[in-house]
């Protein structure tokens, strides 16, 4: 995807990350359908307030329509859509796991939520991004003089290059953290989650987070994260 290639974004789930993700997208020019969890008309009614120009449908026809689909659901939710919903697309898990909220029986094992995500989907090409900030953080670093970047996880390395591309159409950079596995590193506890900095200073607490180095102390969720 090129920055002039017309695309369809695709979101799913409509609260403040949510939002916040398609407002982006509309300004940077790129066509974007979201779903909610309520009424489509109520739905529609929402956007044309909060994020004028995004289309409201519902998330069968979300997934049917886009290029690209991002899981913005509190993570607890995701297991309630069909597992072949998102088959062959190439789906971004910008959702984090938190105990307090999803409960201690969705705990992904290792801390691995992608992992749980892409068995999920498992014909979906699943590429973790867009978690490792707030919404209030993302939507300041899309402001900020200097570009923020983006940790970008994934095993299909097309779908990573697609991914990476969307987000520098979003206006930040972007660090390739390589294989699914390796979201891991973009989590909560993690050194690189909250980091609202540039590629070299992500890739560092990257790498950091591989070797075990930085702190990995539990953060109490903003529940606007997902």
């Amino acid at each position: 995807m090129t920055a002039t290639e017309p695309m369809r974004l695709g979101i799913i789930g409509a609260g403040k990350l949510g939002m916040t993700v398609a407002r982006l997208a509309i300004d940077a020019g790129i066509e974007v359908v979201i779903s909610g969890s309520g009424d489509v008309d109520r739905l529609a009614w929402t956007v044309r307030l909060l994020a004028p120009g995004v289309r409201a449908a519902t998330t069968a026809a979300v997934a049917e329509s886009a290029d690209v689909v991002v899981l913005a659901l509190p993570f607890h939710r995701f297991h309630t859509l069909d597992r072949g919903l998102l088959d062959g697309r190439i789906v971004i898990d910008a959702m984090n796991y938190w105990e307090p909220v999803d409960g201690a029986d969705r705990a992904p094992a290792g801390g691995d939520s992608s992992a749980t995500v892409q068995q999920w989907f498992p014909k979906a090409r699943v590429v973790k991004t867009l978690n490792q900030l707030g919404y209030h953080a993302l939507k300041a670093a899309w402001v900020a003089t200097e570009r923020v970047a983006q940790g970008v996880a994934g095993d299909d390395p097309a779908a990573r290059t697609t991914v990476m591309a969307l987000l520098d159409r979003l206006g930040f950079d972007s660090v390739d953290a390589g294989p699914l596995a390796a979201g891991v590193n973009l989590v909560p506890g993690s050194p690189a989650f909250g980091a609202a900095s540039d590629a070299s200073t992500l890739s560092s607490l990257l790498r950091a987070g591989a070797t075990g180095a930085g702190s990995t102390a539990a953060i109490w969720p903003d529940r606007s994260l997902s």
